[in-house]
């Protein structure tokens, strides 16, 4: 095979001619004959056993053309783009010049390439110093959260729900006199000041008393995510149950023992702190590197082409249809409930897909320009502590040459933002 390369009037585009040797298309035909003969039903023959000659003669010559074209595609392209060191960035668009039996294949590629980076000022970037101290307030803030998690539910006698108890509730929505769907639960408990139901609704189931009943009244939001509810007033038909609190353990000595290693309240909230000053640590240094990486493509120049905002795209649409899926939701389901449509989803991401492109081919030009890089000791230390935190065996992991090349590369990176914080002037 041979391959011609030429730029188009697009800037990052080349257009790549191959010219496949006559007999190689000739034996991808053959390869594809083989792969499909079984299907072929021929007259005067079993089912399968027609030979390549008379199948082309039956069903036309062009019978294997495109699936030979496909062939040659999978065993030749990507080698061929490797060989003449062409990154492409898009997914190419075919123009078949030739494709006759006998005759050199000759087909052409239009492909979107890596764009030109010229990289601005990186090294003495200015940098305002992040900073984060931990006061009483979070301490404290850590230690409700665990009296929270070590609370039990008690129930209130002879007393009107309030802010802050949990009303087990019966209700039925109405709109316009009609009950509407996904307006009706029994034995619901609702947290009265959590602000989960409709503005107003919480207000007014306080002061009921257990056994109660009453009409609340209230109005959906106007953005409410059902089209056929929102902005319409509402009532709830409302039974009061039962009313239960959270009743809180106290903060002493005892609470540190239940909930912790420590013997002391003292003890426990230092515990806190040494974990919130770790956080914090770990917050300042991705908030730098973070401002070091903007700061960096805010002085880069790249014209990015429109096939690598687009994967980007894709690489975000699909892990928010993996997050909804844990949720057991579609993402038709949920563009249903936002009220949008796939393409203005898609381009909600637009300009994050642009910084991350950004971002990552600037990355990839300071490592280029610094001669940055991660020695097989590092990529080794990786993978010990990948196959320790997965349970498998170190060996099995460093004969995946796409993992190791994987780890080299977020290595790379991590050093190359490393470089830019220790040469930038923070204040």
């Amino acid at each position: 095979m041979s391959i011609k390369v030429e730029k188009t009037d697009n800037k990052n585009e080349l257009k790549l001619e191959f010219t496949v040797a006559a007999e190689k298309f000739e034996d991808a035909m053959k390869k594809v004959y083989f792969q499909t003969a079984k299907y072929f039903n021929i007259p005067g023959f079993r089912k399968g056993k027609a030979p390549m000659k008379i199948v082309e003669k039956y069903y036309g010559e062009s019978i294997f053309y495109e699936d030979a074209f496909n062939e040659i595609l999978k065993e030749e392209y990507d080698k061929e783009l490797k060989e003449n060191d062409i990154t492409a960035v898009s997914y190419p668009e075919f123009d078949i010049k030739q494709m006759e039996k006998g005759k050199d294949l000759i087909f052409t590629a239009t492909v979107q390439v890596k764009p030109e980076v010229k990289l601005g000022k990186y090294k003495g970037i200015e940098l305002k110093k992040v900073e984060y101290t931990v006061k009483d307030e979070d301490i404290n803030h850590e230690l409700g959260h665990m009296q929270e998690r070590n609370s039990r539910i008690v129930t209130v006698e002879d007393k009107p729900v309030a802010k802050g108890n949990i009303a087990v509730i019966d209700f039925e929505g109405f709109v316009d006199e009609k009950a509407f769907e996904g307006g009706k639960a029994e034995g619901y408990e609702l947290e009265i000041g959590s602000n989960t139901f409709i503005p107003g609704f919480e207000d007014q189931i306080v002061g009921m008393k257990a056994g109660e009943e009453k009409d609340v009244k209230v109005k959906f939001p106007d953005e409410y995510f059902s089209k056929d509810l929102a902005g319409k007033d509402a009532t709830f038909k409302v039974k009061v149950n039962e009313i239960k609190k959270k009743e809180l353990p106290e903060l002493d000595d005892e609470f540190a023992k239940d909930v912790s290693e420590f013997d002391t309240l003292k003890e426990l909230k230092a515990s806190i702190k040494e974990k919130l000053e770790k956080e914090n640590e770990e917050k300042v240094k991705y908030e730098t590197q973070d401002a070091a990486v903007k700061a960096v493509c805010d002085n880069t120049e790249i014209d990015i082409p429109s096939g690598m905002i687009d994967s980007e795209i894709d690489n975000m649409v699909n892990d928010m249809k993996s997050r909804l899926q844990y949720q057991g939701l579609t993402l038709e389901n949920y563009l249903k409930m936002v009220g949008k449509t796939e393409q203005e989803f898609r381009k909600d991401y637009e300009e994050q897909a642009k910084e991350a492109v950004k971002s990552r081919l600037v990355i990839e030009a300071i490592v280029k320009a610094e001669k940055i890089e991660a020695d097989e000791k590092d990529v080794n230390a990786k993978i010990e502590e990948m196959a320790k935190n997965y349970g498998r065996e170190a060996k099995d992991l460093e004969e995946n040459e796409a993992l190791k090349n994987y780890i080299k590369g977020s290595l790379e990176t991590e050093k190359a933002i490393e470089f830019v914080v220790k040469n930038a002037k923070i204040k």
